[in-house]
């Protein structure tokens, strides 16, 4: 059975990614954090991971394209999945017992206003959404909530409340697949992900931008972040959208004079 590494433990939203990626008939390997991730797929742990890597409301996540970066792994696919926030207990149990709801300080921020009509519950943070769920499954305990996965009531035995009590209902996450197990037909990639750096040179990026354009490139995602050790200049990862990929390789070749230096960290098919 094939071991995919996630972030967070059985029932959390990295499962589900990997399941809708994967398929169902996969085994996880619990990572505490997105380092151990890397270091799983390192140590042969893990054949392939699913790791997020930005969000529709809270933005990106920035430390997880320097990982990517100093472990030298390529992107091979990506995940869009609705995050939905449902609202869990014991079978049996109502919203009106419960005196605590137990989930990960993001799920309780964009639950926040759902709970506001019920002032006796109080809200406590935790690590993990799933490990909330497992927690409340293992030790039986009453009176307690959980927000975490519709995965997670399933897994843990749990029922759930009240469904999708997150305040945005359009609040997406993106999930990379790293796996160099994956071979991606040429014919079928229609995506890639890029992070290059500029000389201080003025309009250079604006260049850059015109020549993608020109080729018909399709910019879907531009971050910078800081050189350490280089005062004010900066990474720019980019991710490109494109229908041909000779056009795109063109493109590639028409940039290469203009930028410091470019790593491709993945191509592949777009979700």
């Amino acid at each position: 059975m094939t071991k995919i590494a996630i972030q967070g433990v059985q029932g959390c939203f990295h499962e589900q990614a990997a399941r809708l990626y994967y398929g169902t008939h996969i085994e996880v390997y619990e990572c505490l954090s997105f380092e151990a991730l890397f270091s799983a797929l390192e140590s042969g742990k893990a054949s392939g991971a699913v790791m997020a890597i930005e969000n529709t409301v809270a933005g990106g996540l920035l430390p997880n394209y320097a990982l990517l970066q100093r472990y030298d792994k390529k992107i091979k696919g990506e995940v869009f999945l609705r995050i939905q926030q449902n609202l869990m207990a014991l079978p049996g149990q109502r919203i009106e017992d419960l005196t605590e709801v137990h989930s990960h300080y993001m799920a309780i921020a964009q639950t926040r206003e759902f709970f506001r009509q019920y002032p006796h519950i109080r809200l406590v943070e935790a690590e993990d959404t799933a490990q909330s769920a497992a927690e409340i499954a293992h030790k039986k305990e009453k009176h307690v909530g959980a927000i975490a996965s519709e995965l997670a009531a399933e897994l843990f035995g749990l029922q759930i409340l009240h469904e999708s009590i997150e305040t945005h209902k359009q609040n997406f996450t993106r999930f990379l697949i790293i796996d160099d197990h994956i071979q991606i037909p040429e014919q079928t990639i229609d995506k890639t992900s890029i992070c290059f750096t500029l000389p201080h040179k003025i309009g250079r990026l604006s260049q850059v931008l015109s020549i993608f354009a020109f080729y018909e490139l399709n910019l879907t995602k531009i971050q910078s972040l800081p050189i350490p050790g280089r005062e004010w200049q900066y990474f720019f990862y980019v991710d490109l959208k494109f229908r041909d990929y000779g056009r795109y390789r063109e493109a590639m070749n028409a940039v290469m004079p203009l930028l410091e230096d470019i790593t491709v960290m993945g191509e592949y098919k777009s979700f």
